[in-house]
């Protein structure tokens, strides 16, 4: 999956995200939703793994407004350019969007990295009764995740 302007983007359900990450020494996850989400929803936990997760806001609760400074942010928290970049929000759709800004920028530079967006994202789509959650998602795949 991708946009016609910038470099494909790869999807890659949760579970895969993980074995990504399991296996891909230099691979990092990149949490792009919000601050009250990690807060009260929680976020994967890739402790087993010896890794941390990069949370920076893709857009900043209440407005939503786009962080204009994300690929500058993201760039800075990294140590050297990993193999690998798995990004996940709740559902997937803004995640889809960080991956693309990154790909493009970091192929603006020349960089070579992966950008792989993970469907379904974190808690992934609304259930029958508009719960997200249960459904699919990393939580509902049975994934490592906390709650502070």
């Amino acid at each position: 999956m991708g946009t016609a302007a910038g470099p494909q983007i790869l999807e890659v359900g949760p579970r895969e995200a993980w074995d990504i990450l399991s296996k891909e020494t230099a691979a990092t996850l990149v949490d792009v939703r919000t601050r009250p989400e990690w807060d009260f929803v929680g976020g994967a936990d890739l402790s087993d793994l010896n890794k941390d997760v990069a949370r920076i806001e893709w857009k900043s609760w209440p407005d939503m407004d786009h962080n204009p400074a994300f690929v500058a942010a993201l760039k800075e928290g990294l140590t050297g350019l990993p193999s690998h970049l798995l990004f996940i929000c709740r559902s997937g759709a803004r995640s889809m969007q960080a991956a693309q800004a990154v790909a493009d920028a970091l192929g603006d530079e020349g960089g070579a990295v992966t950008c792989i967006n993970v469907a379904e994202g974190f808690e992934g789509d609304l259930d029958p009764l508009g719960r997200r959650g249960g459904l699919n998602g990393w939580k509902a795949r049975g994934l490592a995740w906390r709650q502070s």
